[in-house]
């Protein structure tokens, strides 16, 4: 895995301990493992092991136009990452397998007044295996500190969707909060199963050292979708045909993806002024990469009440 999350320079300031349970105490260092193997005609979550408050029940198998794809949901049972909290998560697809792992809700990071919360994720996709990786968005309360670590291990023949999708904050909470938090990094390192190196990308944000809202990062945008394909070039060539560039001066998205080097794959980003534009941006996105790679259509979204 990458360096040790908690020597980041910028976790320095943060270092007391909550008066509460102190930073990694019994309760909030989450785990949760998710192993899939190819069973047949279908695969299946071989293994699945799990440590609150990072917790999954077991795979379902609702897509209608997949019906050998496992579905599993992961679910946190402390309502959001706490101060202190020091959370893992691994999922392994083995080779010929296929997974789509999702949230249950959004990633609600609360408020802190000590110390800081911490996510690390090893995902390893096996050869001509596919997995979908669609959490829900990440909502940092105020004054939250958040680091997330994570490390793709992809073979050359395989296909791995990943996504995250960062907001400024509880925008419609009371007067709002945009941009309230004190620091989020999320670092992305992605290699083949031998170690080879084929791109690391990092965000830091420090909304009170650095206004994001200016030119160049947010501007006038509150949602930020990041999502990498690792897949084989021809396949990245033809998804990348498809998705032309789009922005327009005071509209409510702009978008836009590109080649990852070393033939990785692709990078797709959308901004917008709410999640649920964002997310069908994202779907859309999405939609073609499983129509692309598989031939097959993606669920269709659940109806409103």
């Amino acid at each position: 895995m990458m360096p040790s999350l908690h020597e980041l320079r910028e976790l320095r300031p943060y270092r007391d301990e909550p008066r509460q349970l102190p930073s990694g105490a019994p309760g909030k260092v989450g785990y949760l493992k998710l192993r899939f193997d190819r069973d047949g005609d279908r695969s299946v979550l071989r293994e699945l092991d799990r440590r609150t408050p990072l917790m999954a029940q077991k795979a379902l198998y609702w897509d209608e136009a997949l019906p050998g794809l496992p579905c599993v949901i992961m679910i946190s049972t402390a309502g959001g990452v706490l101060q202190g909290d020091r959370n893992r998560i691994e999922i392994i697809v083995e080779d010929g397998a296929q997974a789509h792992v999702t949230t249950q809700s959004a990633t609600k990071i609360q408020e802190m007044d000590a110390n800081y919360a911490t996510q690390e994720q090893l995902i390893r996709v096996g050869e001509d295996g596919y997995l979908e990786y669609l959490p829900d968005a990440t909502m940092p309360y105020r004054h939250a500190r958040y680091v997330s670590a994570t490390r793709l291990e992809v073979a050359a023949g395989a296909t791995c969707l990943y996504a995250e999708t960062l907001t400024s904050g509880r925008k419609h909470y009371g007067a709002g909060e945009r941009f309230a938090y004190d620091l989020l990094v999320s670092t992305v390192e992605a290699v083949r199963p031998d170690g080879r190196a084929l791109f690391t990308e990092r965000f830091v944000v420090e909304p009170q050292r650095q206004d994001p809202r200016h030119v160049g990062v947010m501007g006038p945008f509150d949602i930020f979708a990041n999502v990498l394909l690792l897949t084989p070039p021809a396949q990245a060539a033809r998804i990348l045909a498809a998705v032309p560039a789009h922005a327009e001066a005071g509209g409510p998205l702009a978008s836009g993806a590109s080649l990852l080097p070393n033939e990785a794959g692709l990078v797709f980003k959308v901004l917008g002024h709410e999640v649920g534009p964002v997310q069908a941006k994202v779907r859309e996105f999405w939609a073609l990469v499983r129509q692309t790679v598989l031939a097959a259509p993606i669920p269709e979204p659940l109806a409103e009440n």
